[in-house]
């Protein structure tokens, strides 16, 4: 797509996290959907999995979604991926159609198991971060319980309702971090407040579509509206 990929290597997370700003959207890796268009296609290939946090690419995106500036999650076609503070309300208005969860529950919208993962985080619960596997275990998954605890997490994120706050070690008795870190999930609107997220819900869906496809196109020219749907569209 358009631009010289040479100038968009990125050295630095603030490299990465600049970018991201300017975009508003930025999966991680590469996909056939939307080429051109990841950190993956603007990382050097062996820096990936390296370990070094100021270089490795898969240690930038627990960086980023620690300092909540930046929302990290499984926003494009089930895929991990950042959206920019500013362009997340569009996005919430374009994948919600203007349905916080429980009024989507009320008209019939949602199934039972996401229902059963959402009141961890509703209501008297709106503040809660929890580990993913506090998440699986709390919401009744497992061998004897729900099934899909993935795919139902990763529906919910599509749908801008879950995003991944930050990653983090367990802790054993004694306090002390052990284990790699684990993904722990928040609501948008515990990161950014009600009053952001909402903001674009004035609009029709459509619209925001629409703001996000141009907004897309301007970095992307080659990006087709068939791409952008495949990619950017809720697949039910």
């Amino acid at each position: 797509m358009a631009g010289n990929r040479d100038e968009w290597i990125f050295q630095t997370v603030e490299d990465c996290e600049n970018y991201i700003n300017e975009v508003g959207f930025l999966p991680l890796f590469a996909s056939e959907e939307f080429p051109g268009g990841s950190v993956q296609e603007r990382t050097k290939p062996w820096v990936w999995w390296t370990g070094n946090e100021k270089t490795d690419p898969w240690l930038w995106r627990e960086q980023i979604a620690a300092r909540g500036e930046i929302a990290y999650g499984k926003f494009f076609h089930g895929r991990a991926g950042f959206v920019s503070r500013e362009w997340f309300p569009y996005l919430a208005n374009y994948r919600r159609a203007g349905y916080d969860y429980d009024s989507r529950w009320d008209e019939g919208l949602a199934t039972n198991r996401s229902r059963k993962v959402m009141t961890l985080f509703m209501e008297e619960n709106a503040d809660n971060e929890l580990f993913s596997f506090e998440v699986k275990r709390m919401a009744g998954f497992g061998k004897e319980g729900e099934k899909n605890f993935e795919g139902t997490v990763t529906d919910l994120q599509m749908r801008t309702y879950l995003v991944i706050r930050e990653f983090r070690q367990r802790l054993n008795k004694k306090g002390e971090p052990y284990g790699w870190p684990l993904a722990v999930y928040c609501t948008p609107e515990h990161l950014w407040g009600y009053v952001h997220i909402t903001s674009q819900y004035k609009k029709e869906p459509e619209e925001s579509g629409e703001e996000i496809y141009r907004k897309m196109k301007n970095q992307w020219e080659l990006l087709t509206k068939d791409q952008f749907e495949a990619f950017m569209k809720i697949r039910l």
